[in-house]
């Protein structure tokens, strides 16, 4: 039976959205808004300002005959492979974004198994990534991703870590001393981004913010090279302040 809308209730509820986001799921090669309209009892003008917002955050998609599919997000609120590479399309989206409003390019990592990992990244012409001229699993001690993400662990996890990565000298400013390095971790404020000054390599700076969902250690990233130095905290402050949208798609 279709749903007849209440004149008493706001026509952005969520019980209607919700409907139909049902009624595009079934319709898997496309739907017309008169269809939805048909198998809701939406009226045109309400289900035309509910598809709007649906659409702008990415819940159905309008494909070239106009009909509606389901979208990313939606994708999200699934399980298994689909929602796995909604998920990091979504990211990479996010990334190229951050990518072009901060002038660098930029980087999603974790702590996974006791290891570093890039997942994804995002440069440019003008955004260079850094050039990984040794193993980023091996030079946390060097590195904003890895001094990050150490921050995010105890002690014992750090300590792991270091007897698997030893802490070579890769620069003349890195710190290879692990009592040194520790301290400088814990007196880290989770909210101040974490900064490389050519601690990893000659001729880069990068900065690292915790993105830390649940029990996953994880943080965002970015580099310039060392011409650029002086945009590094502007760019910083910037990277901290659009984080949540990334973390809340990594919780989901």
């Amino acid at each position: 039976m279709a749903l007849k809308p209440e004149p008493t209730i706001p026509f952005h509820s969520v019980q209607y959205a919700l409907r139909i986001l049902e009624t595009v799921s079934h319709h898997d090669s496309g739907v017309t808004d008169t269809r939805i309209a048909q198998e809701t009892g939406l009226p045109l003008g309400h289900l035309t300002s509910l598809l709007l917002t649906l659409r702008r955050e990415g819940y159905v998609e309008q494909i070239t005959d106009g009909a509606y599919v389901i979208g990313a997000s939606l994708l999200l609120l699934g399980t298994g492979e689909a929602r796995r590479q909604a998920l990091e399309t979504r990211l990479q989206q996010m990334l190229v974004q951050l990518r072009d409003s901060v002038g660098a390019a930029v980087y999603l990592s974790r702590y996974v198994d006791g290891e570093i990992r890039v997942t994804q990244y995002a440069d440019g012409p003008h955004a260079p990534a850094v050039n990984e001229w040794v193993d980023f699993r091996s030079s946390a001690h060097a590195s904003a991703v890895g001094k990050c993400l150490l921050a995010q662990l105890d002690q014992d996890g750090r300590r792991d870590h270091l007897s698997r990565h030893r802490t070579a000298r890769l620069t003349s400013r890195t710190i290879t001393n692990e009592k040194v390095l520790f301290s400088k971790l814990d007196s880290q404020p989770a909210t101040v981004p974490v900064l490389d000054l050519q601690e990893y390599a000659v001729g880069t700076v990068c900065a690292a913010v915790p993105l830390t969902a649940g029990a996953s250690a994880g943080c965002l990233a970015l580099s310039l090279p060392v011409e650029d130095a002086h945009r590094l905290r502007a760019a910083a402050d910037a990277l901290n302040r659009r984080a949540a949208p990334v973390l809340l798609s990594m919780a989901l």
